[in-house]
């Protein structure tokens, strides 16, 4: 069958959170313009629906855009700009304006009120539909032609202006390498890790409130904060820093590294070993059972790993379990995944967008956003941001832009 040829006002590819945003936005400011919005599944916004467990954490109260940034480990200072424009009170106003109720939990992530993702996905759905933007699902394109020409299996379509919002598809990064980019290779950011060390042994389920934690890399990474064990290791936001920085340095790495983990970062090598000698000279109880700073009793036991009492206690023992308290050396032997949840680190290059309108420096015409581009964020509603402040800022220079 021919393919039959279609002109419209501008094209959107990738129908999740930075695709429908700028599909939304680039309608209302050019009401009478055919904006078409394509995506290759049969249900568009897939990340949307399973954030947050199905909450949807939408972005994050921080509204300092110099803090802000600091939760971007690729793109930190050119974000900037994007985020002066529209940050997360804009986000937040953006969807409060439109029926969606909001909270703030106590660690700043923000979520609808329903608790439910659904919430989201009605809120974007209905506006586009309410403005006339054109969604088009299992629509997979397949070849892009500066003019700027997409292919679908039963239909060619052009427009004057296209926005490409695809996230890490590789046949995406394939066809900007073949019109002049220079694509960064994507590599897994925001995991957890994969020990092998019988002190985490049978310990799934504990947290520690506040560790601090160095990666083995050149140079060393440092994070503080709360650490989870897990069946397989480390999980936690300690662990998603310390991957989200080390993204790069761990796949060089193989996922085969080690994490030293010191679990009371609020008490000096002095005062742990001067504890001990207190217990050793006046008590007579089980060491595995005395924990004196409130760390998880399995964990403990699990760090003193003798049955001993604290008045026998060799200087061996005790400087053994020094070195477990202080500096808990862990053997990465791979990565793992976070809930549900895949963020990549890698895409188009900041240096090749303009970012005061998120198109291509190389390719006027073409605009760029969400994790298509080098950009990626820890955990907490930062890739979200990203996604609807980019999809944003594209729309608007779209909306004035000339054939």
């Amino acid at each position: 069958m021919r393919a039959t040829f279609f002109e419209v006002d501008a094209i959107i590819v990738g129908g999740g959170a930075a695709g429908f945003f700028a599909a939304i936005e680039l309608k209302r400011r050019q009401p009478s313009w055919q904006v078409l919005l394509l995506e290759a599944a049969a249900r568009p916004l897939a990340k949307v629906r399973i954030s947050g467990g199905g909450r949807c954490n939408l972005t994050h109260a921080c509204f300092e855009v110099g803090r802000l940034v600091q939760n971007y480990p690729r793109g930190e200072k050119q974000l900037r700009s994007l985020f002066s424009r529209f940050g997360p009170a804009e986000t937040m106003r953006w969807f409060e304006q439109r029926g969606v109720d909001l909270k703030v939990e106590e660690d700043g992530r923000v979520f609808p009120v329903s608790d439910s993702s659904q919430s989201i996905i009605d809120c974007l759905q209905g506006e586009a539909a309410r403005l006339g933007v054109e969604v088009r699902v299992n629509s997979r394109v397949l070849k892009i032609e500066p003019g700027w020409v997409v292919h679908l299996r039963q239909q060619v379509l052009k427009a004057p202006r296209l926005l490409l919002a695809t996230g890490g598809a590789p046949n995406v990064y394939e066809w900007l390498e073949g019109l002049g980019h220079a694509m960064i290779s994507p590599c897994p950011s925001l995991f957890t890790f994969t020990i092998e060390d019988d002190r985490l042994r049978d310990l799934p389920g504990i947290s520690v409130e506040r560790v601090r934690a160095v990666l083995e890399t050149k140079p060393p990474l440092r994070q503080e904060g709360a650490l989870l064990i897990t069946h397989w290791g480390l999980s936690g936001p300690v662990t998603l820093r310390l991957s989200a920085w080390g993204a790069r340095m761990l796949q060089q790495l193989g996922y085969q590294a080690w994490v030293r983990v010191d679990w009371l970062p609020d008490v000096s090598q002095e005062e742990v070993r001067s504890m001990f000698e207190q217990r050793r000279a006046g008590s007579n109880k089980k060491i595995a059972g005395d924990c004196p700073w409130g760390l998880p009793k399995r964990l403990w036991r699990n760090l003193v790993a003798d049955e001993c009492v604290w008045s026998r206690a060799s200087d061996k023992m005790l400087n053994r379990l020094l070195e477990s308290l202080k500096n808990c050396r862990l053997k990465i032997v791979a990565k793992g995944v976070f809930k549900e949840e895949f963020v990549v680190a890698g895409g188009v290059p900041l240096s090749e967008i303009e970012l005061k309108t998120m198109q291509s420096k190389l390719l006027p015409g073409l605009y760029l956003a969400g994790e298509l581009l080098d950009v990626d964020g820890v955990t907490g509603g930062f890739n979200f941001q990203n996604a609807w402040a980019s999809g944003y800022v594209a729309a608007a220079a779209m909306a004035e832009s000339t054939a």
